[in-house]
């Protein structure tokens, strides 16, 4: 049985980091993990900085509230799921995700979590388990799945690497550049090809 596994962000739904950078002027939160492959030492600065100029949780869930699926992801995804099983791994934050994954027609979502305090200063994060994303994928082998796996930063490189087929999509130069093997899409459905082609469809 196969299950294909996916990133959220820069794959199914813009940058949530990026648009914040540009509603609240803060042109250093753009930095996302296409730029920063170790994600504690990203998050410790987002939260410092966030700290730095007085905002908090309610003014991102204020921007997540307007962001959008990139065009055709929700036809991407349904498309997908008539075929096979799905899930998004990703290192967003349960008070990030919920109006996303309304819009992306409630798909199944595994990801973090943030500490807020009262005043909704984000003040830690709780990554869900180490090495979330190869870890689930590991997990969902144990039970019998084969994963396909597909995202476009340095933390999708270890899932894509230990599944039976895996994409880059969407990525940077840089990392396309370093891993040259990996089949590198820019549309839907060029990855909704290569995904039935690997899970035989």
């Amino acid at each position: 049985m196969n299950i294909v596994c996916l990133d959220l962000e820069g794959v199914l739904v813009p940058e949530i980091w990026i648009a914040f950078s540009q509603v609240s002027g803060i042109p250093e939160l753009r930095r996302t993990t296409r730029d920063e492959p170790d994600y504690a030492k990203l998050m410790a600065f987002r939260i410092a900085t966030l700290k730095a100029h007085g905002l908090g949780l309610p003014e991102i869930q204020d921007v997540i509230a307007q962001i959008d699926p990139l065009p055709g992801a929700v036809e991407f995804l349904d498309a997908l799921r008539e075929e096979t099983q799905a899930v998004i791994l990703s290192d967003t934050f349960t008070q990030f995700a919920k109006p996303l994954m309304r819009k992306l027609k409630w798909p199944a979502l595994f990801c973090n979590e943030l500490t807020v305090a009262e005043s909704g200063e984000i003040t830690g994060f709780k990554m869900r388990c180490e090495n979330s994303k190869l870890t689930t994928v590991r997990a969902l082998q144990s039970c019998g799945f084969e994963t396909v796996a597909a995202g476009d930063s340095y933390n999708d490189l270890a899932m894509i690497r230990a599944s039976k087929a895996g994409f880059l999509f969407r990525s940077t130069d840089r990392i396309r550049a370093d891993n040259p093997d990996l089949p590198a899409y820019e549309t839907f459905d060029e990855l909704l090809a290569g995904i039935r082609a690997a899970i035989g469809g």
